[in-house]
């Protein structure tokens, strides 16, 4: 919602309701003013009982707006016991919020302590005999502190007044924010009265699963603070570069002699952002590196200092950490080139621009990244993103003729103009956090019954799609003969097992998460590379690797491995939606708009603006305002205009009608097929939609996350199915609508 400013007599109403250190700080700071957000969280905080939801804009200042009301009602206080719990995904995020609190707690007399891995162990003993004040912690200290030391864990964290979650959105989907779920349930298992949850953010699509998963008990009892605070002027441009027709490897080493549109944006970027500090967001690590080389190729060449350098999560911790404090400092130029590791709110100072290799995905992390920028008052945010397409030959994919990442590169700029931010969806890590959390839970307590820990782990909140038949059957795989992850006392006491207690006792078990995995492809007895995998694959997915289309025959779960064979060669559309991140419905759809409009965006430059206009000339020959099956050769293209988890649910009933198929970022390709033999299939779908039950049984890469390989396999499957129940819901509508929309006629139809 909209809010307005708050008058000067309500902003002294608040200020005066403060601690008399915390005005004193205040003053010394030299604010004109307390902002909205402060405001209105200061009423809430002290008038209310209730947990509350800070949604508002980067650097509206959500960390004082919490803290300065917690900090006023805690400053006295004489319980042993932390007083409040503050949880970052990030220990950097951390060490920026110590930096920033612990001056004014010292002056309240509340002690700070950061708790992770690289935090100062003296400062961690001292909190330990005596715990008073603030805790700042990851939710993998959480873990270990209940697993290594549940007695200090209970005399530590039992009676805490606020638990504080910062950068809510993060914990909102994935293996992170279900363990932190969990974990906080456990917490709340320690003390007779639940500490008050806020959750903090800038980036949240839908503010009513994000209350449900501040109070999984009642999300009516949440109150939402939402402030759109002040947007700084927004300064744009889309950039479009081409690879020639015939490129094989577009993210490779560069080679003069056979130049891509990697070089020439690298060329941009140097000219444009030396001198500066910025980010440059270019997806994959690999692609990351390739940025990053040719930049530093370039500073060498012209004999200058290098300013750029990567940053992802498999460089060491030192290396990322140089990279942050120097931007932080702004002392030299500095350029980070990065995959997402540079979202979320680490303290690298306001840079002067955002740049984007590839046309947006998410807009969540769009708006995460573009809020880097124009943080200081009177400056502009600037935003370049340079999207990359192909050279068409005279047999070009019609899919190519639709110039794509630029289409999807104007849409994105539409749906951050209207603010649009995708919901949290259907979480692939259920298993694997029941079952680690089952393990640490045992390891908490020192054994417990089926019953209780189902109780406290899947009773309520997110965890609760796994019903008490799917957690049974988990816990008979964990104490089977292969896993030994745990054993049964003759009482019906639940302990650990040989393998459990050796897990358990790894330090590598505090993290859930897992780095990204990367598939190997293999054809025959030759190992042809590795590639990130994100969505749904069955025997008879096509993929595309190396310039050439290859055919699933095989896949190998625990090994990550993709057994191929040939397919067909030919032109193939260049689309690589297996492998990255999933694409929202909001945004297929809008991507339709704009190939459907006649609006010549100033912010496009004159390629861009060539390639828009080429996209939108062939959505108008190929008649598809009013057609969605497009004839390419002997394919098929099923252009649904939404995202990727109905795409995925498409594919796979495709795939269970004895059709190969790939998947699109719009739709769903069927391989060898004609288009009156899809709208037959379509019908019948239409008419007879499959159960998701069935179809579930041609998705082969269930083992996606850390410990899926330690659950039962139709445990897998059914969370897959909860997962995606509810695009498939929506199968018989959808393919009833494409059934009655007839085929356009593409290249050698």
């Amino acid at each position: 919602m909209t809010t307005s400013p708050l008058s000067d007599s309500e902003s002294a109403s608040s200020f005066d309701r403060l601690h008399a250190e915390i005005r004193r700080w205040i003053w010394e700071q030299q604010w004109a003013e307390l902002r909205d957000v402060q405001n209105r969280t200061i009423s809430a905080v002290l008038d209310e009982n209730a947990d509350i939801l800070i949604a508002a804009s980067t650097a509206a200042g959500k960390t004082e707006a919490a803290f300065l009301p917690i900090l006023t009602q805690v400053a006295d206080r004489m319980e042993r016991g932390f007083s409040v719990l503050y949880v970052s995904p990030l220990k950097a995020l951390i060490n920026d919020q110590f930096r920033r609190l612990d001056q004014l707690c010292e002056r309240l007399g509340v002690e700070v302590v950061r708790w992770h891995g690289d935090a100062p162990q003296a400062a961690k003993q001292r909190a330990r005999r005596n715990p008073r004040g603030l805790i700042l912690i990851t939710p993998e200290s959480i873990e270990a502190m209940l697993i290594r030391r549940p007695n200090d864990a209970k005399a530590m964290l039992g009676s805490l007044s606020y638990i504080v979650v910062d950068e809510l959105h993060a914990f909102l989907n994935g293996p992170r924010g279900l363990h932190l779920s969990s974990l906080l349930r456990r917490i709340d298992a320690l003390s007779s009265n639940r500490a008050r949850r806020l959750g903090l953010s800038a980036t949240i699509g839908d503010l009513e699963r994000a209350a449900a998963w501040l109070n999984p008990n009642d999300p009516s009892l949440v109150s939402i603070v939402e402030a759109a605070g002040d947007s700084p002027e927004l300064r744009l441009q889309i950039r479009a570069y081409t690879d020639p027709a015939d490129a094989d490897d577009v993210d490779g080493i560069e080679d003069e002699a056979k130049p891509v549109a990697l070089d020439r944006i690298a060329d941009h970027l140097f000219a444009t952002l030396r001198g500066s500090n910025n980010l440059a967001f270019a997806g994959s690590r690999r692609r990351v590196e390739a940025v990053a080389d040719r930049l530093r190729t370039r500073s060498d060449l012209a004999h200058v200092p290098n300013e750029f350098f990567p940053h992802h999560g498999s460089l060491s911790k030192e290396l990322r950490e140089e990279l942050e404090l120097r931007l932080k400092q702004g002392e030299l130029p500095t350029t980070a080139v990065a995959t997402t590791t540079l979202e979320l709110g680490i303290d690298i100072g306001s840079v002067t621009s955002i740049a984007q290799v590839g046309a947006p995905r998410s807009m969540s992390s769009l708006r995460q990244r573009l809020g880097r920028s124009g943080r200081r008052s009177g400056v502009p945010a600037i935003l370049r993103i340079y999207a990359r397409e192909q050279l068409l030959s005279k047999d070009a994919d019609p899919i190519d003729r639709l110039r794509l990442d630029v289409v999807r590169s104007v849409a994105a700029v539409r749906l951050l103009v209207e603010r649009f931010v995708e919901a949290p969806c259907a979480d692939a890590a259920v298993a694997t956090v029941v079952l680690h959390q089952t393990l640490s839970l045992i390891t908490q307590l020192g054994g417990s019954r089926a019953e209780a820990l189902y109780d406290a782990i899947c009773g309520i909140g997110p965890m609760s799609v796994m019903t008490k038949r799917d957690y049974a059957e988990l816990l008979r795989g964990m104490a089977s003969p292969e896993h030994r992850l745990l054993e049964q006392a003759p009482d019906g006491t639940i302990m650990l097992g040989e393998t459990g207690e050796r897990l358990v006792a790894s330090r590598d078990f505090y993290a859930i998460f897992s780095t990204d995995q990367e598939w190997r492809l293999v054809f025959g007895a030759r190992s042809l590379g590795t590639i990130p995998i994100s969505n749904a694959v069955g025997i008879g997915v096509i993929v595309t690797f190396a310039g050439q289309r290859w055919r699933i025959v095989d896949v190998d779960d625990r090994s990550k491995v993709l057994e191929v064979q040939r397919h067909r060669a030919g032109r193939i559309p260049r689309f690589e939606s297996l492998f990255i991140e999933p694409v929202h419905d909001r945004l297929s759809a809008t991507m339709r708009t704009v190939l459907a409009s006649h609006d010549l965006p100033p912010y496009l430059d004159k390629d861009a603006t060539a390639l828009l206009g080429e996209g939108r000339g062939a959505y108008a020959e190929l008649k598809l305002a009013s057609k969605s099956l497009i004839a390419s050769g002997r394919d098929t293209h099923v252009l649904t205009w939404r995202g990727t988890e109905m795409n995925s649910v498409l594919g796979v009933a495709f795939l269970a009608a004895g059709l190969d198929c790939s998947i699109l970022d719009v739709g769903v390709t069927v391989v060898d097929t004609h288009p009156e033999i899809v709208c037959e299939i379509l019908r019948q779908l239409a008419a007879k939609p499959p159960d998701i039950s069935d179809i579930v049984e041609f998705v082969e890469n269930l083992q996606t996350e850390k410990f899926d390989e330690m659950v039962p396999e139709p445990v897998l499957r059914r969370m897959w199915v909860e997962g995606h129940r509810r695009a498939a819901d929506g199968l018989a509508e959808l393919a009833a609508g494409l059934a009655g929309s007839g085929a356009a006629r593409g290249p050698q139809s």
